[in-house]
């Protein structure tokens, strides 16, 4: 026991620094206390003790420190007199802002990305997870190597003085790295050559797909074992889950359907993360139904939804989703119960209100999903004889029979299919007669 307490490392002391710019005329503008908070809860979450937090505000931004004079000055005494093992800004740093930085603080300095790969690198389970995460860890570093080993240069050819400076530590360094991209990125196309099979095997079962998406910490964990009765890690916590998780549920009228639980989004998300993440991302845009989980609690909802529509719209600009993906997408407003109820929570005609922790609302959730369904499915009138059992059987397990007739001959189904279903069907049965139904006037 006293081995452990004497070999357990103490957290080390961090400062959150948010440089602010106030940018007026925009209705979805994050508000610096609600911002600085995310970041903050970003640090916590990978096990950092936020001593010191501040916003910061910009006149201008400083091509050398970002920050002015006197706040650079400021926040060099402070790390100083607390002990501050690392500072998290939340902001982009250019790699000449982050190593003057971290020379003027005499301590470790991490913006944003590097604070959100390292929470990626913490969290990742799977190997594809782990692939993913150390791919966007050495683009993100590659820009940021510094000439700090010059006495390791080596010598290439020729004796004595004749050799010269052949190649340097951080040329050696820049050739290693773009060697591991090149075989992660080969390792990464094989993992998602399977995550492809297994979607066309999905699909050959086949059942519809429900993609949770939503900013980060918005409870889709918490919604996705509520449905299920999964174990998936869900904590009040950023980023508590990376890798998709896929379970089936059935819903109110007996249909089964597959629930994706994704990762969380997030405001100013790394671009080298955006490309990463495609596979993870895929699962979304295979999805016959988005359901976009927001925290109404939140201050910041307003912009939170901003952010995961400009990540699903910027998708769908690079042809990741088909640009209908809006009309398939159901709004959940989740964590009612820190409201006082859903009867409380302001919303729009077509968003629910539920609170996935005590299971307010999940009723009309799941019929909403149900009414979507039926709307998507297409009817069909099909004449099975009498000697085409399989076909009836399948009817039966694949679609909803709304009607049955018999007849001397067979009988007369009126079905509904989802559309897949229904051309899978023609091409199993092609010599049964399949009539669309009369549309009542």
């Amino acid at each position: 026991m006293r081995k452990a307490e004497e070999t357990a490392r103490p957290a080390t002391r961090a400062a959150v620094v948010l440089p602010w710019q106030r940018t007026p005329g925009s209705d979805t503008t994050r508000a610096a206390d609600a911002r600085l908070e995310e970041a903050v809860g970003l640090a916590a979450s990978i096990g950092l003790e936020i001593v010191f937090q501040t916003v910061y505000t910009l006149r201008s931004r400083r091509p050398a420190t970002l920050l002015g004079p006197g706040q650079l000055d400021q926040l060099t005494d402070i790390a100083h007199d607390e002990q501050i093992g690392v500072v998290i800004v939340d902001a982009r740093l250019s790699p000449v802002q982050q190593r003057n930085l971290e020379k003027a603080l005499g301590c470790k300095v991490m913006d944003r990305t590097g604070l959100i790969l390292e929470i990626f690198g913490a969290r990742a389970a799977t190997r594809e997870g782990v692939l993913q995460v150390e791919l966007a860890h050495l683009e993100y570093q590659r820009s940021r190597l510094v000439r700090l080993w010059t006495h390791l240069e080596r010598q290439r050819g020729g004796f004595g003085f004749l050799g010269g400076p052949g190649e340097t530590q951080i040329e050696a360094d820049k050739r290693m790295i773009g060697e591991r991209i090149v075989k992660l990125k080969k390792e990464l196309e094989q993992v998602r050559r399977t995550r492809g099979l297994h979607r066309d095997a999905r699909k050959r079962v086949p059942f519809p797909v429900i993609a949770l998406v939503g900013y980060t910490n918005a409870g889709k964990s918490t919604l996705f074992n509520r449905l299920t009765g999964a174990d998936v890690h869900a904590k009040d916590q950023l980023f508590a889950t990376l890798d998709p998780t896929m379970r089936s549920i059935r819903l109110p009228s007996g249909r089964q359907v597959i629930l994706s639980d994704t990762v969380g989004f997030i405001s100013e998300l790394p671009t080298e993360l955006v490309a990463a993440f495609r596979a993870t991302l895929e699962e979304v845009a295979e999805a016959d139904v988005i359901l976009h989980v927001r925290d109404a609690a939140h201050p910041d909802t307003g912009a939170q939804k901003a952010d995961v529509l400009t990540v699903l719209d910027d998708m769908a600009r690079d042809g990741m989703i088909d640009a209908q993906w809006p009309e398939r997408t159901i709004e959940v407003l989740n964590k009612a119960d820190l409201l006082g109820g859903a009867g409380n929570v302001p919303h729009r005609k077509g968003e629910i209100v539920i609170s996935a922790l005590d299971g307010e609302g999940l009723p009309d959730l799941l019929e909403a999903l149900d009414a979507y369904m039926t709307r998507t499915m297409v009817e069909a009138i099909i004449h099975v004889p009498m000697t085409e059992g399989s076909a009836l059987a399948w009817l039966y397990e694949h679609g909803e029979v709304l009607e049955r007739v018999e007849g001397e001959t067979g009988l007369e189904l009126r079905v509904r299919l989802f559309q897949p279903d229904h051309a899978r069907f023609w091409r199993q049965f092609p010599d049964l007669r399949v009539e669309q139904p009369a549309v009542e006037a």
